[in-house]
């Protein structure tokens, strides 16, 4: 950054009024600030980095106070970020505006692999921090061992489970799985069924694996009681709304059995508690049924909860959730996205596998087909089916996968040649944190940030849902967006 952006910055934030999820204040008008670990970790630990800008006082309506002293603060923020593991390197900038002088440090993500940066003096475990909005918050045990289980590869879907043994799995399946692998394969048909189990990781050291369990078992809750699916359908749009009768729940099933079975049956679940309408064609008299969703891309979404899950021990204790609201379905998924693959990218590039053993064995079964197709083919019949685009979060932990019922007529903007474009809720909510147009365009899952300015968040800014940054330069490249009363 050089100093004009600094400045540019500094008055940017006057007309914002609030810190982001790459932007920290620091006032820093008497020293240095004593605990600057938490950020340097956070922005650290996430690819886009972060910026912390000294020299303006966030509780005092944002007054630019300027730094004490920017030699001395200069060797002060290197003297803390040299206590980061691994080393933080800031880029310093200095500027002087008004006669005061600023400073802004640039805070680059560090590569997947190094994660967590974390502050030595605390320790991995409690110096590990990550930015959530505008704050910097703990990281939990499970996002350590997240990052811990991609950098060593851990196959948590073939440990052993030290109770089970292969009476406990349904032989037919097994046998049906293991004559299909040695089709078309002269060299593994020759071997012995036993030496393909540990071929095929069906056990290892004569030990049944996870994956076995799960694919073949025939009560696999008798060792992993919460590796299931809960299901339930509520009367409103949250959790805790009560229907006519004071009832919670139109439907509640807990969703066990092997992962072919659990599928099976959560199928059925969404089919039995969503509407089916009842459409005649006006010009050919022809009659259509139509459900609140189509039922293939309900599939593929179970598939890859159950599939791509984080099966490890710091997971194990947590079911798969299904939960169908009055206007939209929830699959939240034990384990956040895996890899270097972020929300944006998924269905546009190749992503890390969790549970390669477990995906390959489904692709023999004929239950997925293993090519990646999944998130294109749902997001493919949902805009068939003239619903709105699925919605894709990563949520600390949790995979959570938003499909929404039909558009809501409050959430409608003309287009000029009269066709309807629904403007996906959750945009305003996206933007109670200011964002840039490449932040909304990764929220969409869209390229054309002239498109999306255009159809998305122009008519939510004339509705006065939504304000601009810099109102007076809506084309700057600093220009972010904002829910309209969220600034502080």
């Amino acid at each position: 950054m050089t100093s004009e952006e600094l400045i540019e910055l500094l008055e940017k934030i006057q007309k914002m009024k609030c810190e982001t999820n790459t932007l920290e204040l620091k006032s820093a008008e008497s020293g240095c600030p004593k605990r600057l670990y938490d950020t340097l970790s956070s922005f650290s630990n996430q690819d886009e980095g972060g910026i912390i800008v000294f020299g303006i006082n966030e509780n005092d309506g944002f007054k630019e106070t300027g730094v004490y002293d920017v030699n001395d603060l200069q060797k002060k923020v290197n003297e803390q970020a040299l206590q980061m593991e691994p080393v933080v390197r800031p880029l310093i900038t200095a500027a002087e505006k008004d006669g005061r002088f600023f400073v802004s440090a640039e805070i680059p993500g560090i590569d997947l692999a190094d994660r967590p940066c974390f502050y030595r003096g605390h320790g991995r475990l409690k110096g590990s921090f990550i930015r959530i909005g505008d704050s910097d918050e703990q990281m939990t045990e499970y996002e350590i061992y997240s990052y811990d289980a991609f950098r060593k590869k851990y196959q948590d879907d073939i440990r052993t489970v030290q109770r089970a043994t292969l009476s406990a799995i349904e032989q037919s399946a097994l046998n049906q799985y293991v004559d299909r692998l040695k089709q078309g394969k002269p060299n593994l048909a020759a071997l012995e069924d036993r030496e393909i189990y540990e071929l095929m990781s069906i056990t290892r050291d004569r030990e049944v694996t996870l994956s076995a369990v799960l694919l073949f078992g025939l009560y696999p809750q008798a060792y992993f009681p919460q590796l299931c699916i809960t299901a339930i359908a509520v009367p409103g749009k949250e959790i805790g709304d009560l229907g006519t009768a004071g009832e919670r729940f139109i439907d509640n099933k807990r969703i066990e059995g092997n992962l072919p079975e659990m599928l099976n049956d959560a199928i059925q679940f969404v089919r039995k508690n969503m509407r089916t309408k009842t459409i005649i064609d006006p010009e050919t008299g022809r009659r259509e049924d139509k459900t609140d969703y189509p039922i293939t891309a309900v599939r593929e979404a179970i598939v890859n909860a159950l599939v791509h899950r984080d099966y490890s021990i710091q997971t194990e204790g947590m079911p798969i959730q299904l939960i169908m609201y009055e206007d939209r379905m929830e699959i939240i998924n034990p384990g956040g996205i895996y890899g270097r693959t972020r929300p944006n990218q998924l269905g546009k590039v190749q992503p890390d596998t969790r549970n390669p053993v477990l995906a390959g064995a489904l692709e023999v079964l004929g239950i997925t087909e293993n090519r990646y197709s999944g998130i294109p083919t749902i997001r493919k019949v949902m805009k068939e089916y003239g619903l709105p685009q699925p919605v894709f979060s990563d949520e600390r932990g949790s995979f959570i996968v938003r499909f929404g019922k039909e558009p809501e007529k409050d959430m409608m903007a003309n287009s000029p040649d009269g066709a309807a474009k629904y403007v996906d809720k959750d945009l305003i909510s996206f933007c109670e944190t200011p964002r840039s147009r490449d932040e909304i365009c990764g929220f969409l899952n869209l390229k054309s940030k002239a498109y999306v300015v255009k159809e998305y968040v122009a008519p939510l800014i004339e509705k006065g849902l939504i304000e601009m940054s810099i109102p007076e330069k809506p084309r700057s490249s600093h220009q972010k967006y904002f829910t309209t009363n969220s600034r502080r």
